[in-house]
């Protein structure tokens, strides 16, 4: 077995303490002779709610040997709130203890620099491995395995029930909704998320008509009580009269006919997808990823593709779908179509003339814009580490991660500002943005009714109905950003290293050219003399500009490894990808090299 650093696991600790535990506060020493996996996350990251699902089977397969624990590290000041805490892990079904660290003391003692962050400590308290982003969950099932038979050996395993508690059911007709749909009749559908189904409700948008759904995680076709769906979200009309849902965790576009409440599938294999995945072909061989919003805009079904920070198409005549904006790559940036930066975009809207499709962009808390030409334009937001929640010109004003966006018939837009709790309206005649409401609890999705605004409370499990006020509500301004430390660096050429070792068993895959990928940019861009752009070398100089001394590296890592087995002509393959958003303060003292691992452990650190 080879050699692998070892490094003393600093202890756990959080100010807003441990969930999913009876209320038991829990040591790394009363966890000795487990292996402990920690999985720095925070709940507005789509990354990391993809590395929940993917640790879903290890944590089952190893659930008597290995102990998960969810480190909850903030971006958004809403997020540092503990009843948030508790309702994402509610929410998103987290079966495994959490700590609530909203000063983010746990990531710092960790030297934590990204969401998701996995580490992986051995059963006598040692880091033996470190990975951020996603797609490790393979590479870590190989490493438990050795841990299991190394430690077993030495007698240092110890086996038996995790420290996991689950906590009580709530009874509620819905259970943190996303989406909602007005219907015909003047009834609603809504996206049941936490339930794993869709719900049809009267007009008073309490009283259960219909499920569509068992109500259990899974991807199944058929009718109300044989369909599957996992964590749905939104909602659209199709021309031929079928509603198409986002099925979210599924990474497909689901139909259902609500004459016959028969589901079925439009798009998407099931399977998430990868960067060198194809981008276009048809629907049903076409891998997705996080499909959070859908809008019938033009001749086509419009998805916002959360996962991977694009918008695509569904074309139902042709049966196909493909990319219509960004580049994968997450941040703000405008122009047309194919070179546009997304960052989670959650919610979509087709204007009152037809003529523009908004969007919520929600991790550069931002409103944007796709245009019929196919340029994309940004309404309000500056990027991703700017938030709060500023009334006035809308260059100036701010919104706190936004999942839903409604257009009205003056040609103005309602924003679900959701981690404000807060109903926003952005005029584009005037350039102002205003509160309509406040006190609504993760609005994600409101719906024009008459001339009100019937709005999806997500963590207040319910539809509230609001009157579109004729003035707007006064809120004290408040502007924020994302609270890291910012890592010290010397002024001059500055080593970039992202650390990357395959899974054991594995090499990386050279046979179609190279295997990783580097894409490096700052904020400000003039806080790069050289260095910025895209390479396919996991190490690069970069040479800092004289007079700016502080800033943010953006820094986006790929990296695909193979089975390294001659003797299999079909090796299984995997790729490992991670963006980081690295603030940097330029001191004489600073380091010259930056190390950001995306698998292994940093021997040089």
């Amino acid at each position: 077995m080879a050699t692998r650093a070892r490094v003393r696991a600093p202890e756990l600790i959080g100010k807003g303490g441990w969930l999913n535990t009876g209320d038991r506060q829990y040591t790394l020493s009363e966890l000795r002779g487990r292996i402990v996996i920690l999985d720095f996350w925070t709940f507005c990251c789509v990354n990391c709610l993809h590395v929940l699902d993917e640790l879903r089977e290890l944590e089952e397969k190893h659930r008597d040997t290995v102990v998960i624990i969810g480190v909850h590290s903030p971006k958004f000041v809403h997020e540092a709130d503990h009843q948030a805490v508790v309702d994402a892990v509610e929410r998103y079904e987290v079966h495994h203890p959490v700590l609530d660290d909203p000063e983010l003391a746990t990531w710092k003692q960790y030297a934590v620099r990204a969401w998701p962050t996995l580490v992986v400590i051995d059963p006598e308290g040692y880091v033996v491995a470190q990975h951020a982003g996603e797609g490790h969950a393979h590479a870590i099932e190989k490493l438990v395995e050795e841990l299991e038979g190394e430690h077993a050996a030495k007698g240092t395993l110890r086996r038996g029930d995790g420290p996991y508690v689950a906590p009580e059911p709530v009874a509620t007709h819905l259970r943190f909704p996303g989406k909602a749909l007005l219907l015909p009749d003047g009834g609603f559908l809504v996206s049941d998320t936490t339930r794993h189904r869709l719900v049809e409700l009267d007009a008073d948008g309490e009283t259960v008509r219909r499920h569509f759904g068992t109500g259990e995680r899974g991807l199944s076709d058929g009718g109300p009580d044989e369909a599957r769906f996992s964590e749905p979200q939104g909602l659209a009309v199709l021309p031929d009269g079928r509603i198409a849902v986002a099925d979210t965790v599924n990474h497909a576009i689901r139909a259902l006919d609500l004459t016959t409440g028969v589901v079925t599938t439009l798009a998407g294999t099931g399977r998430q997808w990868w960067q060198g995945s194809p981008t276009s072909g048809p629907a049903r061989e076409v891998d997705l990823s996080s499909p959070w919003d859908l809008a019938w805009f033009g001749d086509r079904l419009w998805i916002a593709m959360a996962g991977v920070h694009q918008l695509w198409t569904y074309d139902p005549e042709a049966g196909s779908v493909g990319v219509a904006a960004g580049t994968t790559n997450e941040g703000l940036v405008d122009g047309p179509a194919a070179e546009a930066w997304f960052a989670q975009p959650s919610g979509l809207a087709v204007s009152a003339d037809g003529e523009r499709l908004w969007v919520a962009d929600s991790e550069t808390s931002a409103l944007r814009r796709v245009d019929r030409d196919g340029h994309v334009h940004t309404a309000v937001g500056t990027g991703l580490f700017d938030f709060g929640h500023r009334d006035g010109a809308a260059a100036q004003a701010l919104l706190q991660h936004p999942l839903g966006v409604t257009a009205l018939p003056d040609g103005s837009v309602a924003v679900s500002d959701t981690y404000n709790h807060a109903l926003r309206r952005y005029d584009p005649a005037s350039g102002e943005v205003t509160t309509l409401a406040t006190d609504i609890r993760e609005p994600s999705d409101a719906v024009l009714v008459d001339g009100d605004l019937v709005v999806v409370e997500s963590a207040r499990h319910r539809l509230t109905r609001l009157r579109l006020p004729e003035e707007a509500v006064r809120v004290p301004d408040q502007a924020h950003r994302t609270q890291r430390a910012a890592t010290e660096i010397a002024p001059g050429t500055l080593r970039l290293d992202v650390v990357f070792q395959a899974p054991a068993g594995q090499k990386l895959d050279t046979r179609y050219g190279p295997s990783t990928r580097l894409l490096v940019s700052s904020t400000p861009p003039e806080l790069l003399a050289d260095g910025s752009g895209a390479g396919t070398d996991l190490g690069r100089d970069l040479v800092l500009a004289d007079g700016v001394t502080e800033g943010v590296l953006h820094v986006s890592a790929m990296a695909a490894s193979c089975d390294d087995d001659p003797a299999n002509e079909y090796p299984a393959c995997h790729v490992h990808q991670q963006d980081w958003g690295v603030p940097v303060r330029v001191t004489p003292e600073g380091a010259a090299r930056l190390p950001l691992v995306l698998a292994g452990m940093d021997e040089q650190g």
